[in-house]
């Protein structure tokens, strides 16, 4: 059980990739480390754990696929300030 889930897609495998990577890098610098990472091979949906947070990053036809903010949709949306991740 987690208290947020971050969603978000890259148009392909790669991108996918790249991104839970830059993800885990940056956290990883800020002494974060992942507790558990699932689909980084594949590259079609990556999990990364962080107990309270669990990261999911979609190819965009998976996210559309499995619909999680279908299943989540009376959840809160919190929009982030994006700064320092870059």
């Amino acid at each position: 059980v987690c208290d947020y889930f971050v969603i978000l897609s890259g148009r392909s495998t790669v991108q996918v990739k790249a991104i839970a990577e830059h993800i885990q890098d940056k956290l990883m610098e800020r002494g974060v480390p992942v507790l558990r990472r699932e689909g980084f091979r594949e590259g079609f949906w990556v999990l990364l754990d962080y107990g309270d947070i669990v990261v999911h990053v979609f190819r965009e036809e998976e996210r559309e696929f499995y619909g999680l903010e279908r299943l989540w949709r009376d959840a809160p949306i919190i929009k982030p300030a994006v700064s320092g991740l870059t």
